[in-house]
């Protein structure tokens, strides 16, 4: 019954979206890191609205997961193509 109502909570808190494009590990994987950057841009925007965060806090905050981001999506080698092997 408690694990019910985590999984409720959890399940509201961070919602999950199914996978629409091109089923890869690397794919699903940087699926998975752009809803986490969504998410937590929009508690950071939500914290600056609120005057719980300064706006020069919510800029390096987001800035810092965007480069995560950019990172994650580097080592995947999302968006490059493989060598073609003759």
């Amino acid at each position: 019954m408690v694990q019910d109502n985590q999984n409720e909570k959890d399940n509201f808190l961070y919602p999950r979206n199914r996978y629409y494009g091109e089923v890869k590990v690397e794919n699903l994987i940087f699926n998975a890191n752009l809803q986490e950057f969504s998410h937590k841009v929009g508690y950071i925007t939500a914290l600056e609205t609120s005057g719980k965060l300064s706006s020069d806090e919510a800029y390096k905050q987001i800035k810092t997961l965007w480069k995560q981001l950019k990172r994650s999506k580097k080592e995947l080698l999302i968006g490059k193509e493989p060598p073609i092997v003759p």
